[in-house]
Parts: structure tokens; sequence; C-alpha cells
């Protein structure tokens, strides 16, 4: 198997931005109570974020990207999907007819309404705090608490004002710090806040949820703003298009696919194979795990230490071969579906310990071929084919090409690639045409590979190779 593999699956993943990708059936079957027909495509807007639509180990995801793929396939259309730089630039697209559908929250306000008829589930969100978890003494649990406190926003963004009008109103005594959006972003403030490096700052709700599927000790209660309604969107004079759609979501089974999509991302503990990961095991006795046989066999047909291998499965799985992730990924090895069919593995034996662990010994040698061209030391280069396991491949070669873009050493990885795979949580990054594959949230990957050698470090020292 040639490395051509790898952009294979990358391509697989990414043929949703371009080219059809389900089809439930024909658009003739289809009985409309008006005498508008469904189009046979969907041509659809989106935007890339945490929440609409990412790509993950080389599958697509995101909760409006789930929510509608499914309503093409129940409605037998053929779903196209174009992905858009901005929100102005998505609704120009329904506005000159290249798009039939936003899905993705566009703001029910003023500025949207002569170009956009609000549709499907309407979402209201909030500006809320963010905060320590703490005692119900010690919590703030209203917006007066705030005075003589410090709050970190991003400078001159929403929440930025918002904090600087709430200062008024409230007569002064809150320090609002802004900080410089090139320095940080909303994620790393919260993720500042959970390590208690900052005490407060401020997101939308949406965001707040999200990031409390990461942060499990973070409160995220108090709202500090009025609500902010928003919906997905067709054009003026496609109102047939949205009732279409408001009678599919308001369907008893569509309920409960809502509700799964709610809680697959918004509740659901992102930090699979994480949370307690810091080496229980007594690597003295020389045995790593009652797979090591099985790390030396696929370790050895791609010239990797298995020991190393070995700790990509504990920090994947802790060697539980009944693990399934938030994301789908099952197995030892942490395979995802899509992947997983890509190097031969079927449903049934996907989490077979023997086929898993010999598919990610392939998966790693692909990596492995597609970029020895672009990191030359062996040794080096084994930290990115780490990094590319844990967040696909996609994302690191669009890490390489921001550090090359942003002074980075390309063919370093800790404080280099790694810095630049983080940036692409940034939307000035990740909409720069030098990023290929969109929004991804870097800080997991780099944790990874972090303890995916920290564990290494040890077993080599412990056992022999």
């Amino acid at each position: 198997m040639r490395h051509t593999t790898t952009y294979a699956i990358i391509a697989a993943a990414l043929c949703a931005v371009a080219i059809p990708i389900a089809c439930g059936g024909s658009g003739a079957d289809n009985q409309e109570a008006d005498a508008h027909r469904l189009p046979d495509t969907l041509r659809v807007g989106t935007l890339y974020s945490p929440t609409s639509y990412f790509i993950y180990r080389e599958e697509t995801m995101g909760y409006d990207y789930d929510l509608v793929s499914r309503l093409a396939q129940d409605k037998g259309m053929v779903l196209k999907l174009e992905v858009a730089p901005s929100l102005q630039r998505v609704v120009e697209m329904l506005d000159s007819g290249l798009i039939d559908l936003i899905a993705y929250e566009v703001p029910v306000t003023g500025e949207y309404k002569p170009k956009v008829v609000a549709c499907g589930i309407e979402s209201i969100t909030h500006q809320v705090l963010v905060q320590p978890r703490r005692s119900e003494e010690g919590r703030i649990s209203d917006v007066t608490q705030l005075v003589g406190r410090k709050v970190y926003v991003e400078k001159d963004s929403k929440y930025h004002h918002r904090m600087t009008n709430l200062n008024e109103e409230l007569g002064g005594g809150i320090e609002v710090v802004p900080i410089d959006r090139d320095t940080l972003i909303t994620e790393d403030l919260i993720d500042m806040v959970s390590r208690k490096e900052i005490p407060l700052t401020v997101v939308d709700s949406d965001i707040a949820r999200l990031n409390k599927t990461y942060y499990r000790d973070l409160d995220i209660t108090l709202q500090v703003s009025f609500g902010q309604r928003a919906a997905w969107g067709v054009a003026p004079g496609n109102e047939w298009l949205a009732d279409s759609i408001n009678e599919w979501m308001q369907g008893e089974q569509h309920r409960k696919t809502r509700d799964a999509l709610l809680k697959r991302y918004f509740e659901m503990s992102k930090n699979d194979g994480e949370e307690g990961v810091r080496f229980s095991i007594d690597l003295s006795r020389g045995v790593i795990s009652p797979f090591d046989h099985l790390f030396r066999k696929y370790a050895a047909h791609i010239g990797w230490d298995w020991r190393l291998i070995a700790a990509q499965g504990y920090c994947e799985s802790r060697f539980d071969s009944t693990q399934v992730s938030w994301a789908g990924a099952r197995g030892i090895m942490q395979l995802m579906p899509r992947v997983a069919r890509a190097y031969g593995l079927t449903d049934d034996n996907m989490t077979d310990n023997e086929a898993n662990i010999e598919a990610a010994a392939k998966i790693i040698a692909s990596h492995e071929r597609a970029l020895a061209s672009k990191i030359p030391d062996t040794e080096e280069r084994r930290k990115f084919v780490v990094a590319a396991y844990n967040s696909g491949l996609a994302h690191i070669l669009d890490a390489i090409a921001i550090a090359q873009k942003y002074g980075l050493d390309p063919q370093k990885w800790e404080g280099q690639v790694e810095s630049a795979l983080l940036m692409k949580s940034n939307p000035d990054i990740y909409n720069d045409p030098v990023c290929k594959y969109g929004y991804f949230r870097g800080r997991q990957t780099c944790d990874y590979v972090r303890r995916v050698y920290e564990f290494y470090n040890s077993a080599k020292h412990s056992i022999p190779s």
C-alpha cells in the first residue's frame, strides 16, 4: 500500500466540500404539501467552526453538518456542501443563488432579515461567565458580584464590548482586561480559567457548553447578556423550503436525532482516554500490556519501536478494546470508522485486537511515508506521525504550512509546528488560504504527543526493546 492511501482518505473526508456526499433515494418519491418539490441536490453553505463543521481524524463532523446530512438522507436529496470563509460571504452566496440553505446559526437580527428567512430549530445563546467550579457560597451568581474582579476578554470582541457596557451599567468597578487575539483567543482564555491562570472570562453559551466537555471543572451558569436568537436560513422566496425543513425537524424521530447530536457535541466528554491517564501501569516487570506480542509483531513490519506504538495504545484507550469515543473511534488504537474501512476492516472486526493494531500500524506507516519528504529527520518525523495519528494527517499538513508562513521551523515539532497546530483554532488562521482543512482544536493533539512520549520514555528505561 502506497502513501497515496492517506491522501485518498483525506480526499474522501473533504469530498463533502465540493461534491455530493449522500443520497437516500429519489426526489420523485417525496410528497410535498405544496406545489414545490425538494431539489434532487441540496446546495448547502456552512462555515468551519467547533460546532458546525470540522474535520477530525479524516472524518467530517459537526452538529450542523450531521443534522443537515440526516435531512438530505431522509428527504432523498444529494448534499453538496460549500464552506464559506465568513458569515457575510455565506449570506452573499445565499442571496446570489449559489446555495439553497445556510446550515449555520445566522443571527436573527435586522441586519440579516432582508436576505435570510430563518428556518429549523431556533437557538438562543447568551454570553456567559466562565469561572472555576466552586461551592455555592464561592460561586459568582449575580453580575453585581463582578465589581472588584478582573474579567479577561478578547480585545475588540463582542465580549469586550458587552463587559465594557456592563461595567458602565453597574457604575464601574469591573476590571475588564482586553487580550489581543493575535496572542490568545477564546479557547485559550477558557483553558487558562481551567488552569487557574486567569480568574474569569466571557464567551457565548454554545461555545461554553462545548468547552465544558473538555473542562469539567468550570461553571458556565451565569448569563451576562440578553439572548441572541439564531437559526439556519433560506433566501426570501424559498419559504416553502423553510416550511419543509421546519416540518422535518418537528417530527418525533428527528427530535430524537437532534437530542442525540446535542448530547454528542455538547455533553459527552471529549477527553477520550485522557482523564486519569498518568501512567498507573507498573513497568518494572517488563510488561506494558497483554498485547505486547501484537505491538512487537506489527511494529516490526513498519520499522518502529513497539514501545512507541504501545504508548499510543495506552494513551488512546488504556488498552480497553471496548472503548468507543464520542467521535465513534473504536478499539485499542481508537480507529475511526471511515479510516478503518479504508484499511480493510469491517464494523464487525474493527475491535478485534490484532486487526485493530495491525491497521493502526499501517496508518502509522502511511503517515510516515507522506511526511518523509517534509521532515527528513527520522526521530523528529515520528513526533509528527504520532500527532497525525491523533488529529488526522490533514491538520498536520496545515500546521506545517502555517509554520512556514509565520516564521516557525516547519521541520521541528516542539514549540514550532506544535505551536502552529494550536493556531488552527483561531478564525484568522483557519480561514487563511494557506490553511486547507479548516478549524481544528490542536490542544488535545499537542497534549497527546507529550503524553505518548512521556509514556514511551518511561517504557524505554524499564523494558528491553
